[in-house]
């Protein structure tokens, strides 16, 4: 199986990517609208196609990237019927099972931090995937977006701590460059659900914990109940084709995940005469035996910057 642990910085949210490389299936579990160049970039290079995008929950920090996704891959969104979201393929709950190629993840409903969580159990229970419910030695806040500390409590206890010691478990979220837990790890060293914490000891901590609200909350939770469908522009009826500004259209470009974009010689050959291309290489790169573009200006990266 492939897998993929990516990250968004301005975020800090970690979006996954799974695939299946007998048929070249893949989901990718909470993709972000501005990440999604870098994903369908990552797809190309490993041969695979996008076919479902799943929501652990409707977020409040970031805008998802499911809509866009499916605008360019042809991919089914993917959440919870709980969340009222429209623009969804399919709707999940409790024991549902996605499949992609081969490989299948199971659906365990984790309410807690919202009303609508859920958390994502590969079919062999060796990784899940608990979006905001259970984090890296932490929980997610229940303060907001229908939250409830002890539905939470009840959630980690019955669907995520009944997992396999050995299951890893990987969250949506991480401020301190953590990346990866266990089942056994949570369940001993969480300090505020793990151990013999007890339903007032959690509430307790979870109401002390006084945080400020998402900074993208407004615009975010509206986003992502449709799906992160752009608004639509009423007047013209209609989305505007790339509503996220991302891609330049001045030639054929492939963007690759390294973050460069690259165009093949024909396509270079075919856009000469519009264009102006810029060697950033050393002058005795430029003049040596590989040569250079006709009419090609050098300007060494040195100098650029």
């Amino acid at each position: 199986m492939v897998f993929r642990q990516l990250f968004d910085p301005q975020s800090s949210t970690y979006t996954y990517l799974l695939g299946d490389r007998a048929s070249g299936q893949a989901v990718l579990i909470d993709p972000v609208f501005e990440q999604v160049r870098r994903d369908v970039a990552l797809l190309g290079e490993l041969g695979l196609k996008l076919v479902a995008t799943l929501e652990t929950h409707v977020h409040a920090d970031h805008v998802t990237g499911a809509w866009l996704l499916k605008q360019r891959t042809g991919s089914r969104i993917m959440l919870a019927g709980a969340s009222g979201a429209s623009g969804a393929d399919r709707h999940l709950s409790q024991d549902d099972v996605v499949a992609f190629g081969g490989r299948r993840l199971m659906v365990r409903a984790t309410p807690g931090h919202t009303n609508s969580c859920l958390t994502y159990v590969l079919d062999d229970r060796s990784m899940a995937f608990t979006g905001d419910c259970l984090l890296i030695r932490g929980a997610g806040r229940t303060d907001f977006q229908e939250g409830d500390t002890a539905v939470m409590y009840r959630s980690i206890h019955e669907q995520i701590f009944t997992l396999p010691d050995d299951c890893l478990l990987y969250p949506a979220h991480d401020y301190r460059g953590l990346t990866v837990t266990s089942v056994a790890e949570e369940r001993r060293f969480n300090p505020r659900i793990g151990g013999e914490i007890s339903l007032g000891d959690f509430t307790g901590y979870m109401k002390n914990l006084r945080l400020a609200h998402p900074k993208m909350v407004d615009v975010a939770v509206r986003a992502n109940l449709r799906c992160g469908r752009p608004e639509i522009d009423e007047a013209a009826e209609r989305v505007p084709p790339d509503p996220a500004g991302l891609d330049p259209n001045w030639a054929p470009l492939r963007y690759s995940f390294a973050g460069v974009w690259e165009i093949d010689p024909h396509g270079l050959e075919e856009t000469a005469r519009s264009v102006q291309v810029l060697d950033v290489r050393e002058p005795e790169e430029f003049t040596g035996p590989l040569g250079h573009i006709k009419d090609a200006v050098l300007i060494p990266l040195g100098d650029l910057a």
